[in-house]
């Protein structure tokens, strides 16, 4: 098939990227043939490489489905020269201002060429036998010139891709074993910062909600594992000055009764005072009214969390039990709102709160009220899951 011209119509202007683009096409092809669907496929993978977006891959697409054949051969006709109409048709009805400017950007990325007819239009010429022999449209062939640019391209993007799965993961876990010990360290009585360390590692859990580069996730690793460092020195001190089980035990009868008395001491402080502790959990509790696949659904940053899929109601309320810490949100507040709310709607409320823990100034503080509207009768988790399943609404 002839190829009389690269130049632009009308008043487009020839430039050096448009000469360099040409130069390159009229290349030898990195490989002889190739599946067009599997190089479109490998092509998006690899987009940024090549400064292409989705919508100028949509406008490829439908250009890719005006050529007959499966594959892209180097000795076939890669001329298509469909009209706008019908290149339209085939972009999901993209708009003619449109097409020509992602037309224009994926002859930029040197991805086709133009091959434009001395009137502009777009159309082939046939021989006797029906073959073309001339055509103008737009040429395939740069895919096939460029086939091993973009199947490299795309393995490093993969790779990439991995290697930040990797880091988030290792970051994952790293986070869910500083903070298993800062509770253990809490629960055995061992003297260490475990607030502080708290308050660190809520703070990086908040900075995991964004898309985080591989150079940041590199970053939290490296203070999750100073952080672990200390923690692990902490403990490992701690267990050389331990006595005997014996102090072990005074020591945990000892805190129970710190605990009780705290609690007096703060409903003294309300003006009622309680000869005997309540009950730390309320018997009888009904399980919420609302689904606990759709809160799940609403609040998916607390699964991460529990080493298998929560499937029952109590899988919750242990979980909620054991995030709590890291919010802030004191043992004390937590009990309350279980006797408040019941331990399965009190669980739902913590895991509403973790999800929107970055708005949330004082987490504690604001379980503790929503704990006193629950007290009132005032107070049910649904319009909370509601709002984190509409996001938009809590942005109006």
């Amino acid at each position: 098939m002839e190829r009389l011209t690269t130049t632009p119509f009308g008043q487009r202007p020839v430039t050096a990227g448009l000469i360099e683009s040409m130069q390159a096409a009229m290349g030898p092809a990195s490989v002889p043939h190739l599946n067009k669907w599997e190089l479109f496929r490998t092509l998006c993978v690899a987009r940024s490489a090549f400064g292409v977006t989705d919508r100028d891959l949509t406008v490829l697409n439908a250009l890719l489905s005006f050529h007959q054949d499966t594959n892209l051969s180097d000795n076939d006709n890669l001329i298509v020269f469909p009209s706008n109409a019908a290149l339209s048709e085939r972009a999901h009805g993209m708009a003619e201002s449109t097409l020509r400017r992602h037309l224009a950007a994926l002859v930029n990325a040197g991805l086709i060429l133009r091959h434009d007819s001395p009137n502009g239009k777009r159309y082939a010429a046939r021989g006797q036998g029906g073959q073309i022999v001339r055509a103008f449209g737009f040429d395939l062939r740069p895919l096939l010139v460029r086939a091993a640019e973009i199947n490299n391209a795309a393995a490093e993007v993969r790779a990439a891709a991995e290697h930040r799965k990797r880091s988030r993961e290792a970051v994952t876990l790293l986070k869910r074993d500083a903070l298993k010990l800062v509770q253990y360290g809490q629960d055995s009585g061992a003297q260490g910062p475990w607030k502080g360390f708290e308050t660190a590692l809520l703070t990086i859990h908040k900075q995991m909600r964004r898309n985080l580069a591989i150079e940041e996730l590199e970053a939290l690793k490296a203070e999750l594992e100073n952080l672990l460092d200390k923690i692990h020195s902490i403990l490992t001190e701690t267990k050389e000055m331990s006595g005997s089980d014996s102090y072990n035990e005074r020591h945990y009868h000892n805190s129970n009764k710190d605990s009780y008395e705290s609690e007096l001491c703060q409903e003294k402080a309300k003006g009622e005072v309680s000869t005997k502790p309540e009950p730390d959990v309320p018997v009888g509790r009904a399980e919420p009214n609302i689904p606990l696949a759709l809160v799940l659904k609403a609040c998916p940053d607390i699964e991460p969390y529990s080493q298998h899929t929560i499937r029952h109601w109590h899988e919750l309320v242990a979980l909620a039990a054991f995030v709590r810490g890291m919010m802030g949100i004191s043992e004390d507040a937590w009990q309350q709102a279980q006797r408040a709310m019941g331990p399965e709607v009190a669980a739902v409320t913590v895991a509403g709160i973790l999800q929107r823990v970055s708005d949330i100034k004082s987490p504690g503080g604001y379980l503790r009220a929503l704990t006193r509207k629950a007290e009132d009768g005032a107070f049910s988790p649904g319009p909370m899951i509601m709002a984190l399943l509409r996001p938009e609404v809590q942005a109006a």
